[in-house]
């Protein structure tokens, strides 16, 4: 009889580890940052909108940890003891085209000489350079937040995400885009079929060889002026062991409701930054509510 409970108590201990007193996962927590919303008509660049749906599809994405968020609006990543606690950051905002708007992370271009940046900016960007490092923090940026003509910034982007969109080189045109995943295992690609958006897709990356960068995405625009198209996210293992993403739509609202192929895209993208495990057939991609 001793030696049966022995058995069933091994059993429950491998096939049920909290009933043998293994302690469950702390919940995931991830950081939305929506800039400002002063770029776009309405119904495009509404990075509240997209920052809010995408926290509320995270927190019912069906992982097996708990994901909880928080969305931030209007202000940087500069909040050192909230940063902390974040096992992922995703940022989704303006560049630093206009003077009139603000940065999601630098500083506009017209106020600095196109080569660096104030005191107060330097010192926050290495703050936040090297609590990525030392946290492994994941990183998600999105769009827009890519336009960076400071030479000092695309070098801070390059170093997190393992390439960076170059104004005037790279290109954002608006067209249906013809969006396919690039065959591989990639978690992140898990249950993601292909999908026909209008959008304006920041494309032509600048993308040195890189073994840590997988790419995700190539979406191919409709009109040939428009280019032959190429990849237009991917997933890059930073070599400090954090996780990075980067996707360039996000532009039109409405294709967060219109695809649920993006918005399963987005929260694998999210989860697997977060280094929590991406459900085997994808995360739910289920309609979220409009905020």
């Amino acid at each position: 009889m001793r030696r049966h409970a022995a058995l069933a108590a091994m059993a429950v201990a491998f096939l049920c580890p909290a009933a043998a007193g293994t302690a469950p996962l702390p919940p995931v927590r991830i950081l939305l940052f929506a800039g400002p919303k002063q770029h776009g008509a309405p119904g495009r660049h509404e990075y509240e909108k997209d920052m809010r749906e995408l926290a509320w599809l995270l927190e019912h994405s069906g992982a097996a940890r708990q994901v909880k968020t928080q969305v931030i609006v209007g202000e940087k990543p500069r909040d050192q003891a909230m940063l902390e606690t974040a096992d992922a950051i995703v940022i989704d905002g303006n560049g630093d085209w206009l003077k009139r708007e603000t940065g999601a992370i630098f500083q506009q271009y017209a106020e600095t000489d196109g080569l660096g940046y104030n005191a107060e900016t330097t010192a926050a960007l290495k703050d936040f350079d090297a609590l990525l490092k030392r946290r492994k923090t994941g990183l998600v940026v999105y769009h827009y937040t890519m336009f960076v003509d400071n030479r000092a910034g695309r070098l801070y982007l390059n170093d997190w995400l393992g390439g960076v969109w170059i104004p005037y080189v790279s290109h954002n045109p608006v067209d249906t885009w013809a969006i396919r995943p690039i065959p591989g295992r990639h978690p992140i690609l898990r249950g993601v079929k292909p999908w026909t958006p209008r959008e304006e897709m920041y494309a032509r990356y600048f993308l040195p060889d890189n073994s840590r960068r997988t790419p995700l995405l190539t979406a191919r625009p409709s009109q040939a002026a428009n280019g032959t198209g190429g990849p237009v996210a991917w997933a890059y293992e930073r070599p400090d062991g954090g996780r990075s993403v980067v996707w360039g739509g996000n532009d039109f609202h409405d294709n967060m409701h219109l695809y649920p192929q993006q918005r399963r895209f987005l929260v694998n993208g999210i989860l697997w930054a977060a280094g929590v495990e991406v459900p085997r057939g994808g995360a739910n991609d289920q309609m979220p509510p409009e905020f």
